[in-house]
């Protein structure tokens, strides 16, 4: 009976961001943070994200040309769409933000159509700031071709540090 009046005083009450977050707290260096329109938060109304919880999302790994690199480049690291999910988002636009502040908005859709993803590794290695890490939003070239030009490369974005989530 005890159990019975202590649960059901314990739903009445409001849960805090911590409880109800289904994303656990990042445990190493912060270096994604999702900000806008997500649901999952696990520090104020961020998702934050460390490498291990990246590297823990399902992801790809892919060999291509890019205009970055000199020849075939293996790339590897968790699917945006992976993340977004991760994160609860729902926007149509993401604001993807690199360290130096350049910003390109990417359409919601480039997740979802594409197997785009968020490069934590190049040629097996993690990426440092002077390698374009320590993310870098790599299309699917290998893939599809047509992506292959300046609309998507400009969406390309490296060194990643920040995502906001709009409209």
């Amino acid at each position: 009976m005890k159990i019975l009046i202590v649960a059901a005083l314990l739903g009445a009450l409001p849960l805090s961001n911590a409880m109800c977050a289904k994303l656990g707290a990042p445990r190493g260096d912060v270096v994604l943070t999702i900000t806008g329109q997500i649901d999952n938060t696990n520090a104020g109304n961020a998702a934050t994200f460390d490498m291990a919880m990246l590297q823990a999302l399902a992801g790809r790994r892919a060999i291509m040309e890019t205009p970055w690199t000199d020849g075939a480049t293996e790339f590897d690291g968790p699917y945006l769409k992976a993340v977004l999910d991760a994160a609860g988002a729902h926007g149509k636009t993401l604001r993807i933000k690199a360290l130096n502040d350049y910003a390109a908005d990417v359409p919601v859709e480039d997740a979802s159509d594409y197997e785009t993803i968020l490069a934590l590794k190049m040629n097996g290695k993690p990426m440092s700031v002077r390698d374009k890490g320590p993310l870098f939003m790599i299309y699917p070239f290998d893939k599809n071709h047509e992506l292959y030009n300046e609309k998507y490369f400009s969406r390309s974005v490296w060194q990643i540090k920040e995502i906001e989530v709009v409209d």
